[in-house]
């Protein structure tokens, strides 16, 4: 997503109430774990009246600490592989379905900058993990544009469009 079609505050919230509708009405409850985001996701959801009826938890996970105690990522995931990557965020949004009573999550772990980015994971490195109780997690990387907000808000509104297909 171009940073010229970064995605409004409104634009965001009608996805997340889209989101709730088709949450609700294949009866899923949803859980949140978030690191880049730090709640943006959760935030956006608990904006709209009655979400109660469809969003079970949130769960900022920065540190890694906090991403194994809270979410049950193993110390060898982190070690090897770092907190972004395809398997940190497979195992953030499995422990998310497991540490709550949700039946969809939805997991993001990512460089939002304007440091911490290297050669082999630049600034705007997004790793978006989706999963359905008794399913298999999916995990999708993406590659944001522009400063640290522009790098939050496209990651808010790629997870939000992956729980609205997975959600199906």
């Amino acid at each position: 997503m171009a940073t010229d079609a970064l995605p409004t505050d409104e634009q965001l919230h009608a996805l997340a109430e889209d989101v709730g509708e088709r949450l609700q009405a294949s009866h899923l409850m949803l859980a949140t774990a978030e690191s880049c985001t730090g709640g943006w996701i959760a935030k956006m959801i608990t904006d709209i009246p009655g979400c109660s009826a469809w969003f079970d938890c949130g769960m900022a996970a920065y540190s890694y600490e906090a991403k194994q105690a809270l979410l049950g990522v193993r110390p060898e995931t982190l070690i090897e592989h770092g907190a972004v990557s395809r398997e940190t965020v497979m195992e953030m949004v499995s422990g998310a379905l497991v540490t709550s009573g949700a039946s969809i999550a939805v997991a993001v772990t990512g460089i939002a900058g304007p440091t911490g980015g290297n050669p082999d994971k630049p600034v705007g490195t997004v790793w978006i993990g989706w999963k359905r109780r008794g399913g298999y997690p999916e995990a999708e990387l993406f590659h944001f544009d522009g400063d640290r907000d522009a790098v939050r808000r496209q990651t808010v509104a790629a997870a939000l469009h992956g729980l609205m297909a997975l959600a199906r």
